[in-house]
């Protein structure tokens, strides 16, 4: 595995990176990187080869309208923010999923890493003369849709306790890794984290958790991640729905 230092400054200007980032390169010895639902590329579909952006969790990443990212490793948050300050989460990409201000209408448009994140950069003419590259962004946009469909249905509903059931069914079914406990969220969600996808209070939700805690519908490992009893949970969601 080759690491190479810090961009040079003057790549990173014609991107509007920040300096301090960082490039991965590799050969096709080092794909053990890379997991197995990715599809490779060749260096036909970039002039300038497979290029890697490191970003560590929490921190913001910078978006152009000169191209997209795409998640290489990792989970990426979307959101946009409100006048009111107020914000409001869009949904989450995923390993292979593409996004930036060319994908969106959105005026105020964020993403940050959830967890320590490799991105890929792709300038807008790169996807539109690489027919694989628009194949692998159709798809992963059709991911994308059905994401942002569910996130307008929870918002959709009344009580903010259906809306936490119905989001963690969602968080479930797009980062869920299966465990003998049961199904263990992937990526470490903060209580304002799920309070902002759902239009509730960070106090809200953590009487909520409490609540489903104690009457083990979900518990918290010791990573502090969240596990769902798959069983028991998707027979209250079904209840909840019915009643």
């Amino acid at each position: 595995m080759n690491l190479t230092q810090p961009l040079p400054d003057v790549y990173l200007q014609s991107l509007h990176l920040p300096v301090n980032a960082y490039c991965l390169r590799f050969a096709p010895d080092d794909m053990f990187l890379t997991p197995q639902t990715l599809p490779e590329f060749s260096t036909d579909d970039s002039q300038n080869g497979q290029r890697l952006h490191f970003y560590p969790k929490g921190e913001m990443i910078p978006l152009m309208t000169q191209g997209v990212w795409q998640v290489y490793r990792g989970l990426v948050q979307l959101s946009t923010t409100h006048s009111s300050g107020e914000e409001v989460l869009l949904g989450w990409a995923q390993p292979a999923t593409f996004f930036g201000h060319w994908l969106t209408y959105l005026e105020v448009y964020e993403a940050r890493a959830l967890s320590d994140v490799y991105l890929r950069w792709y300038f807008s003419s790169e996807v539109e003369n690489s027919a694989r590259l628009c194949h692998l962004m159709f798809v992963n946009l059709s991911r994308r849709l059905k994401q942002t469909e569910a996130m307008l249905s929870i918002a959709g509903q009344r009580r903010v306790e259906d809306r936490l059931n119905q989001l963690l069914l969602l968080l479930q079914s797009e980062l869920g890794e299966a465990s003998a406990a049961g199904t263990r969220i992937g990526v470490r969600l903060t209580h304002q984290n799920l309070a902002n996808a759902i239009g509730t209070t960070r106090v809200t939700i953590t009487r909520l958790l409490g609540k489903l805690q104690r009457e083990n519908y979900i518990f918290i490992d010791d990573d502090r991640h969240i596990v769902i009893n798959d069983s028991k949970f998707r027979d209250r969601a079904l209840a909840m729905d019915n009643g």
